[in-house]
């Protein structure tokens, strides 16, 4: 009789991988060739999220065959579709990466081990660096202000950060599920903010992983839409956070700010609350 070899049992993902895009298809497609040569790409499942393109990012489908895709029929914004990245995935581990980054080879890896060795870690995010290497702006305070600064790192240990932005990002699936999921009253902006603050209100910790690193290449300029965006995101964090009157305060500057500044586009926008997907606060 023939002895029978059976396959060995493949093994689950250890870590899921969310690129979210929209009508970038140039950048996301070097985006997902990075994950896909990233160190154990067998134990990563990569999922990529587009956001309603009309770039032709379709033909991506048969490039990456590889990649699970789940396409929208129209610009959702950056929460929805990070929500819907993340459910489903596979991994107690989730990489959410913008379509503008591009990770190195040992990043991932890296990441997920600081997370198996760190139980009071909710999350841990890359170094992001620029096209020279150099660290990029990353870090925010909290409540957001829209600003961003390079971290300052003098070696490899992992250290602890309030409000990384959601560029490269991972998380434990449960964290989130613990929060039920992403707030959604956040459109392209804000969601980020929303997750730091309550890691840090349960009292776990967000590392930054110096020798984990995640080249972005980031945006130069941002539509009226997206302005509009962040500064009614900025109001729903600080009515979650601060109470209703701050987040009343923050509506009203929101409305009062693009109108001292003349930006009528942005204007527009804030005064009827509209957010990225078109629904209103």
């Amino acid at each position: 009789m023939t002895p029978q070899h059976s396959e060995p049992e493949k093994q689950p993902p250890r870590v899921s991988v969310v690129v979210v895009s929209h009508d970038r298809l140039e950048m996301v497609r070097n985006c997902l060739e990075s994950v896909e040569r990233s160190e154990e790409r067998d134990r990563i499942q990569l999922i990529a999220v587009d956001n309603g393109s009309r770039d032709g990012s379709a033909q991506l489908d048969s490039d990456f065959p590889n990649v699970q895709f789940i396409r929208l029929p129209k610009n959702f914004g950056l929460t929805k579709a990070l929500n819907l990245g993340w459910r489903a995935a596979d991994a107690e581990y989730v990489l959410f990466l913008h379509d503008d980054t591009e990770v190195e080879p040992e990043a991932v890896p890296r990441l997920a081990a600081v997370l198996d060795a760190n139980a009071d870690a909710a999350a841990v995010c890359p170094l992001l660096v620029d096209e020279e290497g150099r660290p990029a702006p990353q870090l925010g305070i909290l409540p957001p202000d829209g600003a961003w600064r390079p971290a300052e790192v003098s070696g490899d240990l992992p250290m602890a950060v309030e409000y990384p932005r959601g560029a490269a990002l991972m998380a434990r699936v449960f964290a989130i599920k613990s929060i039920r999921q992403l707030d959604e009253h956040y459109g392209q902006f804000g969601a980020d903010a929303d997750l730091a603050a309550k890691i840090r209100g349960g009292g776990r910790k967000v590392l930054l992983v110096p020798a984990a690193r995640v080249r972005h290449h980031g945006r130069e300029a941002y539509t009226a839409l997206e302005r509009a965006d962040f500064l009614l995101g900025r109001a729903v964090f600080l009515g979650k956070y601060r109470g209703f009157l701050a987040g009343i305060g923050a509506r009203l500057a929101a409305v009062f700010g693009p109108l001292a500044g003349l930006r009528l586009g942005e204007l527009k926008y804030t005064i009827v609350g509209q957010k990225i997907d078109g629904t209103q606060m």
